[in-house]
């Protein structure tokens, strides 16, 4: 999530998201998941929340087993969208150079000397995947900090903006750990959702087996393109949020501390440290960018809990006896949610 998501209230506009805009983009974000859904088959819950990291303005941790088209979910969102794409293979001999640029000598014709010029890396782009971030040792998973923070990168001394809008999708194998540097809670936290793709059903697989092994190729149609994703996190941040939701967000995220006033003891006695005030900013903006994918134009409790898993798992850290008991995250979100009343429903 970008530091402008960090400081700048999620109620920053007083006005309410136009209907007949929202009709509009809504009916273009149904056209992006049908384009999608004609090449990735199933993982509907994995498409929403990308497409809330997409609404937001924030990234997108996707973690999952080999083989679960992770890789080819974020390709083919890009190709729905009319933006640039690009993709890092991350390996451990990568540079944090071959991520931001590096500048090269080059011959001036007209003057028959030679002079530095920069050539922008891979993460000047829109939509940016992270393929296998955790190949890369924490030097170079670094280089991408400042610009899913700042919207900006510093090389070659000079600090350079990256195209808006932008967005970071990157991939991981929680499985296999050989050769891997797994990302320090510092990054992880500057990720919106961490999202985690899970095995297809059997009839799924049947629909995958059928589509890959024949002759027949699906094309992705773009649906939409820079100025629409504008309006879209524009429309997002417009959503309403009452007090109320504000203070449950808050009592969900500090009942996650050890030690702190509003702790939930049966979740916090399993935890080294929770969620810190990102968490909560993550809350608000996911629960709206929800809200306006199903055509709502207000913010509600449900959203805030149907979003909770995805925004905590990766803002929390089990205890050693946690992880002995077989308790992980989602888990002890569960409890969490289970413990912290949420507000009365408003009516759609």
């Amino acid at each position: 999530m970008s530091s402008r998501s960090v400081t700048a209230s999620s109620n920053s506009s007083s006005e309410s998201p136009d209907p007949e805009t929202v009709e509009r983009l809504s009916a273009g974000l149904s056209g992006l998941r049908e384009q999608i859904g004609r090449v990735v088959i199933g993982q509907d819950a994995v498409v929403e929340e990308v497409l809330l990291c997409l609404l937001a303005g924030g990234h997108g941790l996707l973690e999952g087993v080999p083989g679960l088209a992770k890789t080819l979910l974020v390709r083919t969102l890009a190709r729905g969208l009319e933006l640039e794409f690009r993709r890092i293979q991350f390996t451990p001999d990568l540079m944090p150079g071959d991520v931001t640029g590096t500048e090269i000598i080059e011959d001036d014709r007209t003057t028959g000397g030679r002079a530095l010029r920069f050539l922008p890396g891979p993460v000047f782009t829109h939509v940016l995947l992270a393929d296998e971030i955790n190949r890369a040792p924490p030097k170079t998973q670094a280089a991408l900090l400042e610009a899913m923070q700042e919207g900006s990168v510093t090389a070659a001394g000079e600090t350079r903006q990256v195209p808006t809008p932008f967005l970071v999708l990157a991939t991981q194998n929680p499985l296999e750990q050989e050769g891997t540097y797994p990302l320090p809670e510092a990054q992880l936290d500057r990720f919106l959702l961490k999202i985690r793709v899970s095995y297809p059903s059997e009839q799924e697989e049947q629909q995958i087996l059928a589509a890959t092994t024949g002759r027949v190729r699906h094309e992705v149609d773009a649906v939409l393109g820079a100025e629409e994703v504008h309006l879209l996190r524009t429309a997002t941040r417009q959503v309403p949020a009452d007090a109320s939701l504000l203070d449950y967000a808050v009592r969900l995220v500090r009942g996650t501390r050890p030690g702190s006033p509003g702790q939930v003891a049966s979740v916090t006695d399993w935890l080294r440290w929770g969620a810190g005030p990102r968490a909560g900013q993550a809350l608000i903006l996911a629960g709206k960018a929800r809200a306006l994918i199903r055509g709502r134009l207000h913010l509600s409790g449900e959203d805030l809990q149907a979003v909770a898993p995805a925004v905590l798992r990766h803002r929390i850290l089990p205890t050693f006896r946690a992880e002995a008991e077989g308790l992980d995250p989602d888990d002890l979100v569960s409890r969490l949610l289970d413990r912290v009343p949420a507000p009365a429903s408003r009516v759609a």
